[in-house]
């Protein structure tokens, strides 16, 4: 790497962090921050809850500001050496335009990659323990929620006491679906349950049509069929295993939440958008650096504040078109992947245009 690389990127990163804080403080401020103030004025939260939500909603609020840092940061960088006469100097030296944004596009491409693999290993994790926290330690609401696939874990003394697993599960009529109960003894299962429907109560659960099977040893069974049957909870520690929402998936999450359900489904363009917007929106710091460095070179003598006015316009605009093909992805009017880098493709068409026009 030459010395000018090396100085270009300096000038890049700096801006970057600023931007990363900046923008970062506007989001929290804006509306993270009012949403702690509800819980603590509504529900009574604690300090420690606070701080806990505070830290939580963090990686989610991080990873959307990085395109808008990089547009920033390249404006920036631009600017100031466009201001002390620096891109004069080194187009005089005989660097071409392209030589010069090079740097800065190679410096985005590396920030997408970093933002891509942090929106999918800590942001999702993230994002399910702050939801997690508004619901059991602020809102107090650990019962279930209507879902699929919802499994139930008891503990005992030993371990394991009984696990329990419905293929569905409605919390306004409290009925579970297609279910199946095993019961443990020292960590090793002595009777499974299932049934077609259970009702939960606080007190246990009332299962109807099923069979019992108990297993007397490892090579001997004995099985009971019965109409109703009622089983008490007697164990106090109580997990249960909810279904998560697409903001709390990993890309190979939401890929089998969609493999599950029939094509032209909402909820299945919900999680398709999903999967393709973790690629596309940390994917917009090269774009956004594609805009950017035209824009700033082609503009001589580019103020911090005309470069910061610039990085809001692009920025609204951009979330628009994101926030219109993300309805429009979601409602099944355009195709998952179109839906998801509309935004980014409508970043490209003008980031080309530019970078040609300022190459002459």
């Amino acid at each position: 790497m030459r010395i000018l690389d090396k100085y270009i990127i300096t000038e890049l990163l700096w801006p970057f962090i600023f931007g990363v804080c900046a923008f970062s403080s506007m989001f929290i401020g804006g509306g993270t921050m009012y949403r702690i103030a509800q819980y603590i004025s509504k529900f009574g939260a604690s300090t420690a809850v606070v701080a806990k939500l505070f830290i939580y909603s963090l990686p989610g609020v991080i990873v959307l500001t990085f395109p808008m840092s990089t547009l920033l940061a390249t404006l920036l960088c631009y600017g100031r050496l466009s201001a002390s006469s620096e891109l004069i100097a080194m187009r005089a030296a005989g660097l071409s335009f392209y030589r010069l944004t090079a740097p800065v596009l190679i410096t985005a491409f590396f920030i997408s990659t970093f933002a891509v693999v942090f929106n999918e290993t800590v942001v999702p994790a993230a994002t399910e323990a702050y939801n997690a926290t508004i619901s059991t330690e602020i809102k107090g609401n650990t019962r279930p929620k209507s879902q699929e696939h919802m499994v139930i874990l008891e503990k005992s003394k030993d371990g394991i006491g009984r696990l329990t697993y419905a293929r569905s599960y409605d919390e306004t009529t409290a009925v579970m679906r297609q279910v199946t109960v095993q019961e443990f003894e020292n960590n090793r299962p002595v009777r499974i349950e299932t049934a077609d429907t259970a009702v939960r109560y606080d007190g246990g659960m009332a299962l109807t049509n099923g069979a019992i099977q108990d297993i007397v040893s490892s090579d001997s069974t004995r099985t009971m069929f019965f109409n109703q049957q009622y089983l008490p909870v007697e164990n106090k520690t109580v997990k249960v295993s909810e279904q998560k929402r697409s903001e709390e998936m990993t890309i190979r999450e939401l890929k089998r939440a969609a493999a599950k359900l029939p094509d032209g489904e909402r909820q299945k363009n919900v999680y398709l958008v999903e999967l393709n917007k973790r690629v596309a929106i940390p994917s917009a710091c090269l774009f956004f650096a594609l805009v950017g460095a035209p824009l700033a070179l082609s503009s001589p003598r580019t103020s911090s504040s005309s470069g910061l006015g610039y990085s809001i316009i692009i920025i609204f605009l951009y979330y628009i078109v994101m926030t219109i093909g993300t309805t429009m992805g979601q409602n099944g009017v355009l195709p998952a992947m179109l839906a998801a880098w509309l935004p980014n493709i409508a970043a490209l068409v003008p980031g080309l245009y530019l970078l040609r026009r300022a190459a002459t």
